[in-house]
């Protein structure tokens, strides 16, 4: 018995109907993602304030609906239309390009630096205005730029305090869509973070060199060698002398042979040595002081085209590491770099004190010529001559004490000379008068 035969028309109604349910799953898929990347757009950019609002809400319509009190339900119904109008303050794109620029990179101690934030509309349409945030270190400077036409660009100056010596960082740039009321605020970063250096204040030092600092053509020293450029006295040949230095017309006069001999020169090599030891230092002013007290000394070095090196306190706990970090060794192949470098120098309770760091940094630079010890005013006198002890024989050691508000001093103690400064102009008129002395 043959089978009954399918009614023409139902595959084709099957496979619409298929197709019907696929799309309205996919439809409600795609709004169920909308509306939740609605709602978590929305909930993210909302403020405390809001919040408190969808709280009162909530409790309005509980309660209202629950005890029957009608001025609940009105009270939230108002609270829901209030919501609603300030989440269309959110509605659109930034369609802005805001750029942060900062002329000045570094500055000094006291100086203002300008910023300057630019804000353009690259549309055919004209932009209404945008609050303009810029995180300044701890601080922050608010703008509001106004409405923008097509094609325009607006721009807001502003000021940078430079009160203390550091790195400030400046940015990124924000700018905020809200409400008036204040119930949501949307954040947008545009333009990064840019750094602030804080040089710490120097003075010019001129002709320290007298009486401290040996010509670059080198300079005599006390050692006595049969091989250098400046003359010292004669003396009776001896085997396996020089032939080359035996003083003729000597020779001929005493019938002996004579040769030269000669004081060993050395090329002028000046060490700034700055401790960091919290130990050192009476307070911070004293520290600040004796940072602009190195900084002065070693840009005048780099500026006469001297051999200098500056070397700061290291980290005395983790000392015994091959990288030596009792000590470190500061920039100093120009004049920024090593304020760079002076900028983020900290005191530390773990650094190197003055006694171990000027040990540690006469084997660092030991053909150094001059070494200026740079430390405050809770250094001893003792402490300073057991430091000078640890340099090389031959090196000139200046010892410079910061104590702010002291008078000016010095003494010397056996071969070394102390200077005590109370404000940093004191430290040229205090080397001045040691070089003559």
């Amino acid at each position: 018995m043959s089978q009954s035969a399918e009614p023409r028309g139902t595959a084709p109604r099957e496979g619409r109907l298929a197709e019907t349910v696929t799309a309205v799953v996919a439809a409600l898929a795609a709004i169920r993602r909308g509306v939740s990347a609605s709602w978590r757009a929305l909930v993210s950019t909302m403020t405390v304030f809001g919040w408190s609002v969808v709280i009162a809400v909530i409790v309005g319509f509980v309660g209202g609906y629950l005890l029957g009190w009608a001025e609940f339900v009105a009270l939230a119904w108002a609270g829901t239309v209030l919501l609603a109008l300030s989440a269309l303050y959110l509605v659109g794109r930034n369609s802005f390009r805001i750029g942060l620029a900062l002329p000045l990179r570094r500055v000094v101690v006291g100086e203002k630096a300008p910023g300057e934030v630019l804000v353009f509309n690259p549309t055919r349409r004209h932009l209404a205005g945008v609050g303009v945030e810029v995180p300044i270190g701890d601080g922050l400077a608010e703008f509001h730029i106004p409405g923008i036409p097509r094609g325009a660009e607006a721009s807001e100056i502003f000021l940078v305090a430079a009160e203390r010596r550091g790195v400030i960082p400046v940015g990124p740039v924000r700018t905020i869509r809200g409400d008036p009321l204040g119930l949501f605020r949307r954040e947008l970063t545009w333009a990064e973070r840019t750094e602030l250096y804080v040089h710490p204040r120097t003075i010019a030092i001129p002709a320290i060199s007298t009486g401290f600092v040996r010509d670059l053509e080198g300079a005599a020293t006390r050692t006595i060698t049969s091989s250098d450029v400046s003359f010292h006295a004669l003396r009776e040949y001896t085997p396996g002398d020089d032939r080359r230095f035996i003083h003729w017309r000597s020779s001929a006069k005493t019938g002996v042979y004579m040769v030269r001999q000669f004081e060993e020169t050395r090329r002028s090599h000046i060490m700034v040595v700055l401790g960091l030891a919290e130990s050192d230092y009476a307070d911070d002013e004293e520290f600040e002081l004796a940072v602009s007290a190195a900084g002065s000394l070693g840009v005048h070095a780099i500026r006469d085209a001297r051999s200098v090196s500056v070397i700061a306190s290291g980290d005395r706990a983790a000392a015994s590491t091959r990288l030596d970090p009792a000590s470190r060794a500061l920039r100093t192949s120009s004049r920024i770099r090593l304020l760079d470098d002076l900028t983020v120098v900290q005191r530390s309770p773990g650094a190197t004190n003055i006694v171990a760091l000027t040990r540690v940094a006469g084997e660092r630079a030991a053909d150094a010529s001059v070494a200026f010890l740079i430390t405050g005013s809770a250094t001893t006198v003792a402490q300073l001559r057991q430091a000078a002890a640890g340099l090389p024989s031959g090196v000139d050691v200046i010892a410079v004490i910061c104590e702010p508000g002291a008078l000016p001093a010095m003494r010397r103690v056996a071969e070394l000379t102390v200077l005590s400064i109370g404000y940093l102009d004191d430290l040229q008129k205090s080397l001045a008068r040691a070089a003559v002395v």
